[in-house]
């Protein structure tokens, strides 16, 4: 009856669409000698030549099987109604935080199949398991481990870096030297201000979310970063949490002034503008911004420059959250052996190399970036080697919990920088808001 209870909730989170057919039964997946293995995969960015290469290499090494492939840009709306009536992927790639939330749906319900077998099966040609293939950190978050159970739910699949973007050209220019430490940026601030520029941009409030995340680990360790993902009571009067509330307060008097009016949906180009101006020094954001800005006008001589963000303390602690995008299995899929068979292949070098090459996307492993040098503009390489230079990593979403009525906690967590940015609210203010949102939530954490 899961399977069911996940259908039911399904349809409940899509009452605004009708879908027919929540059923009850289970299709089965080929016969034990002509098994169909059935992968859905959100078509964004990175295409679907990737998975197309990839299903066929896997078939040729997997006699009798068939890989049956469905890619779409809109892959809720094309499996939904296929899982309500009982015809269950066998591998779904659609990553956390998207609007339909049906990844969030399937660990809401702990309707996904624990991966601990496939981390620890030796990758296809190679002699190593897929677990110390990964890249140290990416299994130990929220974003893979929802239920802070100890085992792994979501495989990491394709990532994206965050941190903050400047004009290696200027800086040049100037004399200045890159911050390491939150000291050092603000020292730089108050430079920057005497040669009439300002030292900070951001594109709107939710950006904020990287640079948040970075700044608790930075304080207080990966489990200060823990903590606020999981409500953790009484973690927004730590020393830790006050810190990085108070020095985001502080970036007010560094702001270059236009900011917080365009911070919205259709002004926020004109804030990473800022940056291509140079009005502005930094802006917090992540990989998609070289491209989302190339056809923006910029300062002659213009050179993109990409770091983590600064720490609290010299030597150590810098940062850069990682957007993760992830695979996983359902638990009543029919074919869960064979679907970890292809996740441990999704780590090998082929694999790596595959995708590359034709998604121009890099999955988290050692070795990945040497495999994908020769397919990656040089900006793309620098950032996805941050991690390779001293970066540390930080990654995870909140911990899943049922709705609670009149709680946004995205509205508080990044919402309220506007507010900070205008003086219209104080860190006291902000403060309390998250705690009192992180009590509520925390009595709601799904089990």
């Amino acid at each position: 009856m899961k399977k069911k209870k996940l259908a039911i909730l399904l349809c409940a989170c899509m009452l605004v669409t009708t879908l027919a057919g929540c059923g009850d039964s289970v299709k089965t997946s080929g016969s034990a000698d002509n098994k169909v293995l059935k992968i859905a995969a959100f078509e964004g960015g990175y295409g679907k030549t990737h998975w197309e290469k990839l299903k066929e290499n896997f078939e040729k090494t997997h006699k009798g099987v068939t890989v049956e492939l469905t890619v779409a840009p809109n892959l809720e709306e094309v499996i939904r109604p296929q899982i309500q009536a009982g015809n269950i992927p066998d591998v779904v790639y659609l990553a956390t935080s998207r609007k339909d939330a049906l990844t969030e749906t399937f660990i809401k319900e702990q309707s996904l199949h624990d991966l601990s077998n496939m981390l620890d099966k030796t990758i296809p040609g190679e002699k190593v398991k897929v677990k110390d293939k990964i890249l140290p950190g990416f299994l130990e978050t929220s974003g893979t481990n929802p239920y802070s159970d100890g085992k792994t739910y979501l495989a990491p699949l394709f990532y994206s870096p965050t941190g903050m973007f400047y004009n290696k050209a200027l800086m040049k220019e100037k004399g200045y030297d890159i911050p390491k430490t939150w000291d050092e940026m603000f020292t730089l601030g108050d430079k920057a201000k005497k040669d009439g520029l300002s030292l900070l941009s951001y594109s709107t409030s939710g950006y904020f979310d990287c640079t948040l995340g970075a700044m608790l680990a930075s304080a207080g360790g990966v489990d200060a970063f823990n903590g606020a993902m999981s409500y953790k009571e009484g973690f927004w009067k730590t020393d830790e949490a006050k810190q990085v509330l108070d020095t985001v307060a502080k970036m007010k008097n560094y702001l270059e002034p236009s900011v917080v009016a365009n911070a919205n949906s259709q002004g926020f180009k004109n804030n990473q503008q800022l940056v291509l101006d140079n009005k502005a020094l930094f802006i917090p954001n992540g990989t998609w911004l070289p491209d989302e800005m190339k056809d923006a006008p910029r300062a002659a001589g213009f050179d993109w420059g990409f770091m983590a963000y600064p720490s609290f303390k010299a030597n150590g602690g810098n940062y850069s959250l990682n957007f993760l995008e992830q695979m996983y299995i359902p638990k009543e899929a029919a074919n869960k052996e064979l679907a970890e068979d292809f996740m441990a292949y999704m780590y090998s070098d082929e694999a790596v190399g595959i995708i590359a090459e034709n998604a121009k996307a890099v999955v988290p492993v050692k070795g990945s970036i040497e495999i994908a040098k020769k397919y990656l503009e040089p900006l793309q390489v620098e950032m996805l080697s941050v991690y390779d230079n001293g970066a540390l990593p930080i990654m995870g979403n909140f911990v899943a919990t049922t709705p609670v009525e009149g709680v946004n906690f995205g509205d508080i967590y990044t919402g309220t920088v506007d507010s900070i940015m205008t003086g219209n609210k104080t860190v006291a203010d902000w403060q309390k808001a998250l705690e009192e949102a992180s009590d509520k939530l925390r009595a709601a954490i799904i089990k």
